[in-house]
């Protein structure tokens, strides 16, 4: 049943049922849509882009991140976001309690959908005293990057907010910047990229790398949060702006500098010169009209371009990323293979955990005596147990990509030189590298081994069952041990003891490989 007042509001939505699961709409044209709670924006979505045409109506599944809160009272209004125009209002029941739903975070602050379909921290929930922090940080880390050797500019949704609106896009939740290198070959870029990492780490900055061209700088804030902001890299080539992220498109280098300016919240900040030529180039033409549900629509000839050239370096990291934030509440385990290798070397000195995740492994060597170093490509990962034992002087944890072969270098020629006996650990993380990737990880377990009687203890998923095991350790899918019996014997390494071995007493169980290997016979 529709309101009076919906029924005499032309363009009205007619929606047929609002529950837990979905929304479901009367046939309509396309139109942009803004779904409140209690007059609080939440997410917003395109009626048939992001719906289902079924037989009853189009379906729209409210997005998984918003799903554990929907259970209680609120009053559902849907507006399109270009007029304000409200095409749909009433309080509705979803779920079992009676409560008003507070989609919020551990802190209590609102959430709300990105584009990205992520629950954030939104602008629009922010006053201004709050955004001020955020401008400090953007200001900062500009001079930074002018003081390594770029001249950076606001890029994407920050841009858009600034030249569009002079402000921050209210349903935005980052900042971002770039900068077009004067360089234009990759390689080049990719070198000056690193170098300017360095120079910022040197300045006392925490750098998180994306991509062979772009960072995350993280600023402390007054307000004490930590921000990260994005750094994209591009360059000019051939007559295309290459900018990371979405941009492969002609350009003329005299759109990008010299640099102009727009005003973003009552500062001026840097912008490419030609600032709609750039958010054309980014959004489309229809770039000034305001899209809360806009999806980047790469094409997938730029996706592969990006991917040869600089993203070699990240790939599993959103899966694994996924893995550790789902999983972050449970009680991290010691595993099988750190308690066989305790007791098969009582002598042991250094244990190296290539793929600590949460560090539960490191842990309990430390608690046993035993220096430990947890490494992974995931910091999120063992950050709550590398506070927790930062006054320990046997635990370290590091960083480490098996795709970037700095890391395959540099890192294992360091724990060459710590005490011995030493041991590496290596547990479900082959599941999901490629053979690049397996092979770099015997190669780094060769050199740690170097010049002791130590040996590497693997263990991967070598037959998946319908018991959940691979979800749980996030190995996926099962890996044939035919194929890493071959790449040992490719690295040099020879096979002391293959076992394949049940997770449980159920035949039909997921089965694990274990094998011991080693490169000093």
């Amino acid at each position: 049943m529709r309101s009076l007042s919906q029924l005499r509001r032309p363009g009205a939505l007619e929606v047929l049922r609002i529950d837990a699961q979905e929304i479901v709409v009367s046939p309509s044209r396309e139109r942009l849509v803004d779904v409140a709670f209690d007059g609080r924006r939440i997410w917003s979505f395109w009626l048939l882009r992001d719906g289902q045409a079924r037989d009853d109506g189009i379906h729209l599944s409210w997005p998984k991140p918003l799903r554990p809160f929907l259970d209680g009272v609120t009053e559902v209004t849907m507006t399109d976001p270009g007029t304000g125009t409200v095409l749909y209002s009433r309080t509705v029941r979803l779920g079992d309690r009676r409560d008003r739903i507070e989609v919020v975070n551990a802190a209590g602050r609102p959430l709300s959908l990105d584009k990205s379909l992520k629950l954030v921290e939104t602008f629009d929930t922010r006053d201004a005293a709050q955004v001020e922090p955020l401008l400090d940080a953007i200001d900062e880390v500009l001079g930074a990057l002018r003081k390594a050797g770029l001249d950076a500019f606001l890029a994407y949704g920050t841009a858009l907010g600034a030249v569009r609106d002079g402000g921050l896009i209210g349903h935005d939740s980052d900042a971002d910047l770039g900068y077009v290198s004067t360089y234009d070959h990759p390689v080049d870029v990719i070198r000056e990229s690193f170098r300017v990492q360095r120079a910022l780490t040197d300045m006392g900055y925490r750098v998180t790398r994306y991509s062979a061209i772009a960072l995350k700088v993280h600023v402390l804030e007054s307000d004490g949060l930590d921000r990260g902001l994005d750094v994209f890299g591009g360059f000019m080539r051939n007559g295309v702006l290459y900018l990371m992220g979405e941009i492969a498109v002609p350009f003329r280098r005299e759109w990008i500098h010299p640099l102009g300016t727009a005003s973003l919240e009552g500062r001026e900040f840097p912008v490419p010169a030609d600032a709609d030529k750039f958010l054309t180039a980014t959004y489309g033409p229809h770039w000034r009209v305001p899209d809360p549900a806009y999806k980047f629509t790469t094409p997938a000839s730029t996706i592969e371009l990006f991917n040869g050239w600089f993203r070699g370096m990240r790939t599993g990291r959103a899966g694994w990323h996924g893995y550790h934030k789902r999983t972050i509440h449970q009680e991290p385990t010691v595993s099988d293979v750190a308690r066989e290798v305790a007791e098969r070397h009582p002598d042991l000195a250094t244990y190296v955990d290539i793929g600590c995740g949460r560090g539960a492994d490191v842990g309990f060597f430390a608690d046993r005596g035993v220096a430990a170093v947890g490494l992974d490509f995931q910091p999120y990962a063992y950050e709550v147990e590398a506070q927790r034992r930062a006054d320990d002087p046997r635990v370290t944890f590091q960083l480490f990509n098996l795709l970037e072969l700095r890391h395959v270098l540099a890192v294992p020629a360091w724990l060459a030189r710590l005490p011995g006996p030493r041991a590496v650990g290596c547990v479900h993380v082959v599941e999901r590298l490629g053979r690049r990737g397996r092979l770099n990880m015997l190669r780094a377990s060769r050199m740690v081994l170097a010049g002791t009687t130590g040996t590497l203890h693997l263990q991967f998923l070598s037959e998946k069952g319908r018991d959940g095991y691979a979800r749980r350790t996030g190995a996926r899918k099962a890996l044939d041990p035919a194929v890493v019996l071959a790449e040992v014997a490719e690295s040099g390494g020879r096979v002391l003891e293959d076992r394949r071995t049940r997770v449980s007493a159920d035949p039909a169980s997921s089965q694990v490989c274990r094998l011991i290997i080693d490169w000093n016979g």
